[in-house]
Parts: structure tokens; C-alpha cells; sequence
């Protein structure tokens, strides 16, 4: 692992993560193969009601870089799974804010009525809830097929609300109530720029949790994920193939082995496969436009894939 070690919030050396196939030092980058395709992302849009402090997709109520996709273009990458036999058992949406987009709750039909899980990432504010009578009927058909994750920086009104702006945390907090008290499968997202340990971070979660009656147990790490801070400006160290067996660590753990990302960008004719729910706008991890064109090896060629997949530990799905 060329240059291990803590970063300590250096600048990031220009010369890492130049090459695809070769770390800064000459050693062979790592790379990660797809094992199995358990969950598809779909990325609804960029467009947000929010725009937050540190967004890494730097959504926004102006950011249109990644179009509103389609209820035909998902449909056909579902059709794609089928026809491929792949082993997909969830379909995830994220965004922008996913229920933004216009199409979002035929999106979540679909997706359901055809057996897979669907997860959704959401600030659980006015876009999801002027759709509460919607959601509870796929609530009632789908039950906890219908997974809905929630973000709450942090645990504390006002760490949460300099991240997302001021007034967003009663907002949140109504969308999130609502959910917990008609039953929803929810998960909740917080962050960790703050420096806290994990377990300060679980144990500070639960009274909230208590006080408004939400069903999230706080010590389970798929119910309450949270995740490593990423800024690609600040030094980490690039991962050789050598980092697997140093760290003891597979490369069927990391997102890329088993998820892909689709993509619309804006003016685009069709939408793109991608690598990675993390790097929408890096060329060199998109893939083609059909799934079959993305069961290719990932280079593990940028910050991200080291400080959040790799030394990190981070992950989206559930799966």
C-alpha cells in the first residue's frame, strides 16, 4: 500500500492516481472484478431541494448535469436483467433527491412488481412526503420490499443543519416520523467529519430515535450507516494489489464487485453505465450503456475508492 499510513489532511500528491494500471510508486494498482451484479443504482437525477456544504455529487436545486431519468430507460435495464440472468436483488435510487424526479413512484412500481428490493435515498422531505398516499400503497403491496434510507448527518439539529441548511432538520424529522409510525422498512445514513468514534455516533442516534418513537436500531450497521467522509483534494494512499492480503481485505468486499451505477447525462442520447455511486462525472468509470458492455475489471484509480471503499469501508447497498 504505497504511502500507508494516516493522511493527516495533506493536499493529495499530483502524481497519484494518474495511471489506470500503475500506482505513483510503479507498483500494479488493485482492481476489482465484477463477481455478481446484486444491486443496480439508479441515479434519478442531480436536482435536489437541498444544496448541501459537502455534497459529492454536488446535487442542487440548479444541477441538471445528470438528467431526470426515465420510467422507459429504467424499464429497459430491468428488461436487460432478466435477459442476462443476473443475479440482481436490488435496485437502488438516488439522486439529487430521488422524488424529484417525475417519474420516481412508477420507477418504484416497477422495480417492485418484478420482485427486486428497492432502496431508496431520500432527505424525507416535501418531495417524498406530497407522495405520502402513494408510498403507502406500495407500502401495502410491496411491504419491506420497499426499503426507504434516510439522511441525517448527525445526530445534533445544528451539525445536521450546517450541512444541509438551516430549517431542513424539523423538515427531515416530520418525513422520517412519518415513516416510522406507518411502518416503512427504514434505514437511516449519518456522516463522520466530525471525528466522533462509531460507538459516540451509535449512542447519540438513540435518543433521538427514542424520543420520536423511530424504529432504527442504532448498533446495527445496515439500519444506521454510517459513512466515511470523502475529499478527493486531500491526501491517501493509493492501493496496490499487495493492499488485499497487508489489510486482509477481498476485493469481492468492495461496491464495485457487485453493483453498478446507471447514469443520465444531460444531453446525453441514452444513459451510461457506470462503476461507481461515488464518481458520477469520471470518465474513465463509465462503461458503456448497457450492463452487459460494464462486467469489466475497475481500476482502483481514484481517492475515493481508497478512503471510502477500501480503507473506509463504506458501501451503499443493503446487499
Amino acid at each position: 500500500m504505497d504511502g500507508a499510513g494516516p493522511p493527516d489532511h495533506k493536499p493529495l500528491d499530483p502524481a497519484k492516481f494518474r495511471d489506470p494500471l500503475v500506482t505513483a510508486a510503479g507498483d500494479t494498482r488493485a482492481s476489482v472484478a465484477l463477481d455478481d451484479l446484486k444491486t443496480l443504482w439508479i441515479n434519478t437525477g442531480t436536482l435536489c431541494n437541498l444544496t448541501c456544504e459537502n455534497c459529492y455529487i454536488e446535487s442542487s436545486p440548479r444541477n441538471d448535469r445528470l438528467s431526470y431519468i426515465t420510467i422507459d430507460e429504467v424499464r429497459a435495464y430491468l428488461d436487460e436483467i432478466g435477459e442476462q440472468n443476473l443475479a440482481t436483488e436490488e435496485i437502488g435510487f438516488t439522486g439529487g433527491e430521488p422524488f424529484m424526479n417525475p417519474d420516481m413512484l412508477q420507477m418504484l412500481e416497477e422495480t417492485l412488481s418484478r420482485g427486486f428490493r428497492a432502496l431508496v435515498l431520500t432527505n424525507a422531505m416535501r418531495p417524498m412526503q406530497r407522495h405520502e398516499d402513494a408510498l403507502k400503497k406500495l407500502k401495502y403491496w410491496f411491504n419491506d420490499k420497499l426499503v426507504i434510507r434516510v439522511s441525517i448527518d448527525h445526530y445534533r439539529q445544528e451539525l445536521h443543519e450546517a450541512e444541509r441548511g438551516i430549517g431542513s432538520w424539523h423538515r427531515m424529522l416530520k418525513g422520517l416520523i412519518w415513516l416510522s409510525q406507518n411502518d416503512f422498512c427504514l434505514d437511516v445514513a449519518g456522516r463522520t467529519p466530525w471525528g466522533e468514534e462509531e460507538a459516540a455516533m451509535r449512542e447519540g442516534y438513540a435518543p433521538l430515535f427514542a424520543e420520536h418513537g423511530i424504529s432504527v436500531d442504532t448498533n446495527d450497521p445496515a439500519k444506521l450507516v454510517l459513512f466515511p467522509e470523502m475529499d478527493a483534494s486531500q491526501d491517501v494512499p493509493e492501493i496496490t494489489e499487495q493492499c488485499w492480503s497487508i489489510l486482509n481485505i477481498e476485493p469481492s468486499a468492495m461496491m464495485c464487485a457487485t453493483s453498478r451505477m446507471i447514469v443520465k447525462r444531460k444531453g446525453a442520447e441514452k444513459p451510461a453505465v457506470i462503476a461507481c455511486t461515488l464518481l458520477p462525472y469520471d470518465d474513465q468509470f463509465e462503461l458503456g450503456t448497457t450492463l452487459a458492455d460494464s462486467s469489466k475489471d475497475i481500476p482502483l484509480n481514484h481517492p475515493h475508492c481508497a478512503k471510502f471503499c477500501v480503507l473506509g469501508g463504506g458501501a451503499c447497498s443493503q446487499s
